[in-house]
């Protein structure tokens, strides 16, 4: 039988990451990381199994080229650093996890050789030496967490030469020694300055040439970023915005510039999209801007954060709108500016006992 391909992609710096830092923001990056690897899968490897914070991929019977696979590799650092890239461009939310994400690094071991399969419930998985000496390399002397580690067995079987260089890759010797038999293998730095990333776009900043037409603020006994997470944190807000049948969003991620989410209400869908505006330094500020009201063009709601204490902070909640239509703008000024305030006031009211309740510990 010809030998099969073993491909593992790992995120480096996963368990300190996960240990340090918000732990649900911190499984929602990990993830979407783990998601834009698997969809730069171009080569259509098996996904044998999501493993944490890695993803064991294999061939069966077969090998890739090194164009091939080294076209692979590429693809998914490329894919990761963009993806990293995008999170720290777009990023609203303070805590840890969203602020040190693009810390995060790649490391990709590719190893090859004869496989058996495990098969429970109809799952299919590969086992045997090879599949664990794939997974050993793993823990290996490179001095870095970005890097690629092809085994000598898999670079001389697709005659990938041992100082193999490219715009990308760079590769080297090395061997380490594992359950006392030493194994060879190449491996390249990458540098991601190096690889082909779109450039993403950052949000665009919302200027105003005129006030809010509604303005409402009141004091939280509760960290910035504490509420900062239940206005942001889309799971939250059935909690404290009421007259909304449903929300609709991706649960797998943090929200960031550029998010969306859906208000069902009354089987209208109401889109709105995460926008943000200037605000002075030490300040947090999300905002959301819809085009699905019909008695205005657009509307935007802005929350803006001003700490006063560790545990303690200012609310302050903007509302603009915009029409070109003079029987709108009427309209706006004699019922809708009403209503707005109403609403928005509602909420306010909600989210404050929402964060008075959970800030209150029980009795045993």
């Amino acid at each position: 039988m010809s030998k099969s391909l073993l491909f593992i992609p790992d995120i480096s710096g996963f368990t300190k990451f996960v240990q340090t830092t918000e732990v649900a923001h911190s499984q929602h990056v990990i993830a979407e990381l783990l998601e834009v690897l698997i969809e730069a899968n171009t080569e259509e490897l098996q996904l044998a199994e999501v493993e944490g914070d890695a993803l064991f991929f294999y061939r069966e019977g077969e090998l890739l080229s090194q164009e091939k696979l080294l076209a692979q590799i590429e693809t998914m650092f490329t894919a990761f650093t963009g993806h990293l890239k995008l999170l720290e461009k777009n990023r609203v939310c303070p805590c840890n996890a969203c602020a040190t994400a693009p810390k995060l690094e790649l490391k990709i071991v590719a190893h090859c050789g004869d496989i058996e399969f495990l098969e429970v419930q109809g799952n299919r998985k590969p086992f045997g030496k090879q599949v664990i000496e794939a997974h050993r390399l793993l823990k290996n002397s490179v001095e870095s967490d970005n890097y690629v580690l092809i085994s000598k067995e898999l670079s001389s079987d697709i005659e990938l030469p041992i100082y193999y260089y490219s715009k990308v890759f760079r590769f080297k010797q090395g061997k380490d020694t594992y359950d006392q038999k030493e194994v060879e293998y190449i491996y390249s730095l990458i540098d991601s300055s190096k690889l082909n990333i779109i450039e993403y776009s950052t949000a665009k900043e919302i200027v105003f040439d005129k006030p809010p037409g509604v303005v409402l603020d009141r004091d939280f006994a509760v960290a910035a970023e504490s509420l900062m997470e239940y206005i942001t944190n889309l799971s939250y807000r059935h909690l404290w915005v009421h007259g909304v049948d449903k929300f609709e969003y991706n649960e797998n991620e943090v929200t960031r510039l550029g998010s969306e989410h859906v208000c069902v209400i009354n089987n209208k869908h109401l889109n709105f999209v995460a926008v943000k505006k200037k605000v002075k330094p030490g300040k947090y500020v999300y905002g959301e801007m819809t085009k699905s009201i019909p008695i205005a063009d657009v509307i935007y709601q802005f929350y803006t954060i001003s700490p006063i204490s560790e545990n303690a902070c200012n609310l302050k909640i903007e509302l603009y709108w915009e029409t070109r239509s003079f029987l709108k703008k009427i309209a706006l000024y004699l019922f809708a500016k009403k209503a707005f305030m109403k609403n928005t006031k509602n909420g306010l009211d909600l989210l404050f006992k929402l964060t008075e309740e959970r800030r209150v510990i029980p009795s045993p």
